[in-house]
Order: C-alpha cells, then sequence, then structure tokens
C-alpha cells in the first residue's frame, strides 16, 4: 500500500482547517497516510494548540503568508509519501477518495497528477469541477467543465486526461515532482497550479480527472468572493501564465487581444457596477509586467496578515 502525505495550508481558518482534519480522520477509508498542515503567517498561531490536540498530525509554522503554492512547497519539502495529495483547507473527503485516485496512480504510471471529481459543500450534487479544457493561448481562457451543473453523471465518462488538475485537490506523483520541480512561487495565488500542470506535462507526465473520486470544497472560504487580493492575483497572473508557456509571437497577440477587449470591458464593468477601488488594482496587476520578468519574486501586492 502506497503511502501518501497529505498536504494542506491553513490561513487564518482554524475551524475549517479542523474541519477537514476530522473528515480524514472519520470518512477517509484509506490508512497508509501522512498528514501535514502548513499554518501560512496566521495572524494567530494555531499549532501549539492543535499539536496536542492532533498528535498524528505533522504541523509545520511559516512566520510569513507564502501563499498557495509557497505553503504547498514547504509541506511537499517534509513529506515522505510515494504520492503527494493537495487539497485545500476548505475541503472535506469522502470514504473512498483517496484510495481511488491512489489506484489510478498504480494502474497507470503515465499519469503525473489526478485531480477528484468537485462538487460544492453547500449545495451537495452541484459539480464545480469534472475536468478542464485546454488553455486557449491566444486568449488566455480555458473552461471549467461541469461548473454549476446538478451531477447526473453526465460527465463521468471523461475520466482520463484532463487540461488541468484542479488546485483545491490533486494528487501528484513523486517522482513526477522530481522532474518538474515544486510549484513556482510568484504566482502567489491562482493559475499555479495550471503553470505546473504544464511543467509536469513537458516533463513526460499526463494529467487527468478521476471522477469515481469525490471531494466536497467550500468555495473562496480564504480569499473572499471578490476582492482587491483577487482581481489582482487573478489578472497579473493569467498574462504571467501566457508569458511563461508560450511563444514571444504568441504573446504578442494575446496582448492585443487583451487590450483590445479585456481591458476596456473590465473597466466599463467596474464604472458600471461603482467598483471604483478595483480600477487601479487592475491597471497595476497589467503594469507589473512591465517592469518584472517572469521570475521576479516581486509580487507587486501588500499581502496584509
Amino acid at each position: 500500500m502506497k503511502k501518501v502525505s497529505i498536504v494542506t495550508v491553513n490561513f487564518n481558518q482554524p475551524k475549517i482547517t479542523e474541519d477537514l482534519l476530522r473528515s480524514l480522520k472519520e470518512v477517509n477509508s484509506y490508512q497508509n497516510l501522512e498528514i501535514i498542515v502548513v499554518d501560512n503567517g496566521s495572524k494567530e498561531n494555531p499549532v501549539p494548540a492543535w499539536e496536542k490536540k492532533y498528535p498524528d498530525v505533522i504541523f509545520i509554522r511559516s512566520d510569513a503568508n507564502t501563499g498557495f503554492a509557497g505553503g504547498n512547497n514547504i509541506g511537499i519539502k517534509q513529506a515522505a509519501g510515494d504520492y503527494y495529495f493537495l487539497i485545500n483547507n476548505d475541503t472535506e473527503v469522502t470514504e473512498t477518495l483517496i484510495e481511488i485516485l491512489v489506484n489510478a496512480l498504480d494502474e497507470n504510471p503515465v499519469i503525473g497528477v489526478v485531480s477528484p471529481k468537485i462538487h460544492y459543500f453547500d449545495q451537495p450534487g452541484m459539480l464545480q469541477y469534472a475536468g478542464y479544457t485546454q488553455m486557449n493561448y491566444y486568449t488566455g481562457r480555458n473552461s471549467c467543465i461541469g461548473q454549476f451543473e446538478e451531477d447526473k453523471g453526465q460527465y463521468d465518462s471523461l475520466t482520463g486526461p484532463t487540461g488541468y488538475a484542479h488546485g483545491a485537490a490533486m494528487m501528484i506523483r513523486k517522482e513526477a515532482i522530481g522532474k518538474a520541480g515544486l510549484m513556482a512561487e510568484n504566482y502567489f495565488l491562482y493559475f499555479e497550479e495550471l503553470d505546473w500542470c504544464e511543467r509536469i506535462r513537458k516533463a513526460g507526465y499526463e494529467i487527468h480527472v478521476d471522477l469515481r473520486a469525490l471531494i466536497f470544497h467550500k468555495e473562496s472560504i480564504s480569499v473572499g468572493k471578490r476582492s482587491a487580493l483577487k482581481e489582482f492575483f487573478m489578472t497579473r497572473n493569467r498574462i504571467l501564465f501566457i508569458r511563461k508557456n508560450t511563444s514571444t509571437a504568441n504573446f504578442a497577440i494575446f496582448c492585443c487581444y487583451f487590450m483590445a477587449t479585456v481591458f476596456p470591458r473590465n473597466i466599463i464593468h467596474y464604472l458600471m457596477h461603482k467598483e471604483y477601488k478595483f480600477i487601479p488594482v487592475f491597471i497595476s496587476a497589467i503594469t507589473w509586467h512591465f517592469s518584472n520578468n517572469t521570475d521576479s519574486t516581486n509580487l507587486g501586492y501588500t499581502v496584509k496578515p
């Protein structure tokens, strides 16, 4: 039985994280687990209390908020499993979830990453994810298959290769990380898992979804439905992803599309909805690219604890 290292990141959501730990203990049936929780610079340090309450769990405290990629990378570096299962702290597992994903990796060595089907926690039966389409590198857009649809099994035949894994739940083969490297931390938040999937694919592996496995996700617990943080990194990182993963000519076409369609559309939206505070954030996310290369560690945004 392969050893699975569960890695999850907490940021100011101790109760949500404890709900996940409870579901891993009470619901999950797979036994050969190592559970690692990284506290990513929360205002209040929950680790001392957790270490007493959950003696079988490995807790790591980061004094700084290192983002989604940074927090997960901290956990991966300490992990001893054959497979690493990265799951958001705002998820809850189902009984056979881990077993099914382990079997998928065991049976097909070409799979580097596999994600399960995702339902919204507050609306069981509603799909959040049943796979991703491939990226359109001219528009910087792709689609999440099945999102907001009632799950009637209509996508279950899509089990197999998919465009991208979902960052809320992805099981990765240790050897794939050895070849592709860790997640790029300069994304900080959003698009880092898509970039990682591209690198893992270039290392010779496939990205799969297994719709026999199910996890529940409490969407946007940490960031919120709309925030300046989200607007900035979604915009900056969409551009960064295209810069990193396409040719100069392709990126030039994307820039023309972005400035001709996305820029005026977003500005009009902000004005119509009186979301004036997002306008300088949106512009700052774009202009970041004028003075930073693709490997820059300058986030361009002050992240509050």
